[in-house]
């Protein structure tokens, strides 16, 4: 499960809107699709959220404070920053195998067309923890002195653009086949050494 929801009714109405706005896109998917994909009532499905823009929230958060709390535990298990935005890396690539449409969604969907105000996605929790690590790896000096935006990019940016290929269908093989070859580019472009 990609989705970090407990009751049953509302993980399938989240898990087919996710599906839904994945395939289709979040405008030209209505609460009725859903209702009709995931076979229940319109009622469960007011009676969980306010109307579609609530189920695109409740994704958005639901996906974004699952990232999050990875972030935070990959960062508690490992003690240096090479070792962590590895990590990170392993990470995100086992859960584009593992759960491909939520990372659609975190990382096609336009969130502020639908999510007015909402922070533009580089922005968010997972994000901004990925850039603390990497900052962190400047100040004890495994990471050149550099802007930590730059230091990020470079880290994260070859890895974010493997796993759109992939979402794309223009990497062939799994994600985790090309993790060490991904990340020593990465890596090299930052150490200190």
């Amino acid at each position: 499960m990609c989705l970090p929801e407990k009751d049953s009714r509302r993980s399938l109405i989240l898990e087919t809107a996710l599906h839904l706005f994945t395939v289709r896109g979040y405008f030209s998917t209505s609460v009725h699709d859903i209702r009709r994909e995931a076979d229940v009532s319109i009622g469960s499905i007011y009676h969980h959220f306010k109307g579609k823009e609530a189920i695109a929230r409740a994704l958005y958060d639901g996906l974004v404070g699952t990232m999050a709390q990875a972030m935070e535990e990959i960062a508690a298990a490992h003690g240096s920053a090479h070792d962590r935005c590895r990590a990170v890396v392993a990470h995100l690539y086992e859960l584009t195998e593992r759960c491909p449409e939520a990372m659609q969604f975190i990382l096609y969907a336009r969130h502020r067309e639908f999510l007015p105000g909402e922070k533009p996605i580089c922005s968010s929790r997972p994000f901004e923890l990925m850039k603390e690590m990497v900052a962190a790896g400047i100040e004890t000096g495994e990471i050149r002195v550099m802007a930590p935006v730059v230091a990020a990019t470079s880290l994260f940016g070859g890895a974010i653009r493997m796993i759109y290929l992939r979402l794309d269908g223009a990497l062939p093989g799994p994600l985790p086949d090309h993790l060490e070859e991904t990340w020593q580019c990465a890596w090299r472009s930052v150490a200190a050494e």
